[in-house]
């Protein structure tokens, strides 16, 4: 079996996860229908949610099994309009159910391009960082480095943004708010992920979050998805204590895979002076 195929496989199987715990979120209130009796496994029963999307039962529960079965947009609108899917979710559904959007996987070494390492350099008083297709940090620039700390000294999983939040101690006591960072951020993972479904790469990663973190594990299982936000993102600096940034993902448009994350220092907390002492 080749890599490609493994990859197939890993896609339905995240395809039928994620359509049932969608349906297992679902109360009977929620889309019209009656409690009935006591039931033994939480949400909408298969044959519930098949008679709303319009689809036959069996058909349906193979399609939870993981089966190789290539459903139309018609069906897969259908679906989502009965499990009450919000876009980002729809978009998720839509990525797994593609074959065509499986990207090509790949042992070759991400690389910064130079215009883009001088685009990092020449934002010396915002904080930033290029992320690759598994959220490593790829290259960043002397702001990120007083603010974040050390990236010089850590190796690729070390790297990485989920392994940061998750596996690194000091790193989570930088954040104020780690744990609404840590879920959200997670949830953004995992829609950008569904494109690299069975990727040896991802799976080793996700694998030794799972093991490391308790967070990681619960909330991975939740199968939760939101589109890229920006936001105001707080951090508790061990040296200068609260600052407040406004932070922005730019997607590379020469390499889609790679985003460019910027991190705007606010007046809040006399962020911008402190930074500046930092660089000093």
């Amino acid at each position: 079996m080749d890599q490609r195929t493994d990859a197939f496989e890993a896609r339905r199987r995240e395809f039928a996860a994620f359509l049932r715990s969608r349906r297992e979120r679902l109360a009977p209130s929620d889309v019209g229908l009656p409690e009935g009796f006591r039931r033994r496994t939480p949400g909408l029963r298969r044959e519930e949610l098949a008679m709303l999307a319009g689809v036959g039962t069996t058909w349906y529960t193979w399609l939870e099994q993981g089966r190789d079965i290539r459903p139309s947009a018609q069906v897969l609108n259908a679906l989502a309009g009965a499990l009450r899917l919000d876009e980002a979710e729809r978009q998720h559904l839509f990525t797994l159910s593609n074959r065509h959007a499986l990207q090509a996987i790949s042992s070759a070494p991400e690389c910064v391009d130079e215009p883009l390492q001088r685009m990092l350099a020449n934002l010396t008083q915002q904080p930033a960082y290029v992320l690759g297709r598994r959220w490593d940090v790829l290259a960043w620039n002397r702001a990120a480095e007083v603010l974040f700390g050390g990236y010089d000294t850590l190796d690729r999983d070390e790297r990485n943004i989920m392994h940061r939040l998750f596996a690194d101690p000091a790193h989570r006591k930088l954040l104020v708010d780690w744990e609404t960072v840590a879920r959200v951020s997670l949830a953004m993972f995992r829609a950008d992920s569904a494109r690299y479904a069975g990727d040896p790469d991802f799976e080793r990663l996700i694998a030794l979050l799972k093991k490391v973190s308790d967070e990681f594990r619960d909330w991975w299982q939740r199968h939760e998805v939101v589109s890229p936000l920006s936001g105001i993102k707080r951090i508790d600096h061990p040296a200068k204590g609260r600052m407040s940034f406004e932070h922005t993902g730019l997607t590379v448009t020469n390499r889609p895979e790679m985003k460019l994350i910027v991190y705007t220092p606010l007046d809040d907390d006399g962020t911008k002076r402190k930074l500046a002492e930092l660089l000093a």
